[in-house]
Formats: C-alpha cells, sequence, structure tokens
C-alpha cells in the first residue's frame, strides 16, 4: 500500500503525522524511565524543529519523517539545539542544521563518526539542503540506511551477504526490527 504523503501547505508535518507524534511520544513515556527518555529526546527534536523559521521547518521537518522510516533504530534528541538522531550506543549518526542556525544560504545535512558512509580515503558527509523533493528524500534515505548498514559493511569480502531482509516482531508489548543476514562462503 503506497505511503499517503499528506502535507500541510508549508510541506511539514500534516495534522496526522503530528498527532501519531505525540502518540509515539506517550507511548515511550509509558515504558518507563528509558522510554521516557527517548520521549523527551522525541519532544526535544519536535520543539527544535516548531523554533525554526518556516523554510528551515518545513525542510527539518520531512528529514524527521525520512530518517525515522529509513532508521527506526536511531532515537531522535537535540544535539547542540539541532534536530540530531542516536543509534543504540547513543551516539549521533545523523543530524539537520538549519540554515537559520548560523545564518548559511542552506541548512545542512551532516553525519558523524559513527555514521557508515566510508568510501576509500575520502567521503562527503555534509549535504547541503536548500529545497525537498521526491529526489531528494530518496537521497538522504539511502545515506540514512547506509550510515547504519556497519554490520553489512564490516563483513569480510568472502562472506557478502546472499540475502537480507528484516522481520518485525512483538517482544516484551513492543514492535522490534531484526536485521536478518544470510550469507555465502566462498571466494569473492
Amino acid at each position: 500500500m503506497p505511503a499517503k504523503k499528506a502535507t500541510t501547505e508549508s510541506g511539514g508535518f500534516s495534522a496526522e503525522e503530528r498527532a501519531a507524534m505525540k502518540s509515539r511520544a506517550d507511548e515511550l513515556r509509558a515504558e518507563g524511565k528509558k522510554g521516557a527518555k527517548k520521549a523527551d529526546g522525541l519532544q526535544a527534536v519536535l520543539d527544535s524543529i516548531a523554533e525554526m523559521a518556516p523554510e528551515d521547518r518545513a525542510l527539518a521537518e520531512r528529514v524527521h519523517v525520512t530518517v525515522t522510516a529509513a532508521a527506526p533504530g536511531l532515537s531522535p534528541k537535540t544535539w547542540y539545539g539541532m534536530p540530531a538522531y542516536t543509534n543504540a550506543d547513543g551516539k549521533v549518526v545523523v543530524f539537520f542544521q538549519n540554515a537559520g542556525k548560523f545564518s548559511y544560504r542552506y541548512s545542512t545535512l551532516g553525519f558523524q563518526d559513527a555514521a557508515n558512509l566510508d568510501d576509500g580515503d575520502v567521503w562527503p558527509v555534509s549535504y547541503a539542503l536548500k529545497k525537498w523533493s521526491p529526489a531528494v528524500e530518496k537521497k538522504v534515505a539511502e545515506l540514512v540506511t547506509a550510515a547504519i548498514s556497519a554490520a553489512l559493511r564490516s563483513l569480510p569480502l568472502a562472506t557478502r551477504m546472499a540475502d537480507v531482509g528484516f522481520r518485525d516482531s512483538w517482544e516484551g508489548g513492543h514492535m522490534r526490527h531484526h536485521l536478518l543476514i544470510r550469507t555465502t562462503t566462498g571466494g569473492g
């Protein structure tokens, strides 16, 4: 079933998306101390986005939706007042810096060293964002997916995956996402 693309006139969060995020924050708080911390991080990110200028806010909202869809295992939090997303170790993987923060002419999608974007001896870790489009959404989703794929890239060439998949399950009353890797043996 294709995803619905309901947005506000500014291209930001729809009323449905806002309600879903509020519900998720409530769910996290109900989980207890760990859940409350995640809920507080999510709320801090949403508050940070709400304080941005309209153009920056529209970009930040789309980045938030894309990052959380591409990498549901990352936890939102603010980092130097910017929306950021951390891995299970609490390390920032990706962040959004709005143009207004330092009076730049563009917003920035940045990746920290916890991101797995390594490509030889030199690779980009920061991307300028001026406008949101389906092509930008696709690129951001690809970058975020690559950034969290450390388990996949760290496999030796001789044991690269023949199949990769995901499985969802309910554990302890919560949805869990599992990365499934079937490896092959042989030269590579």
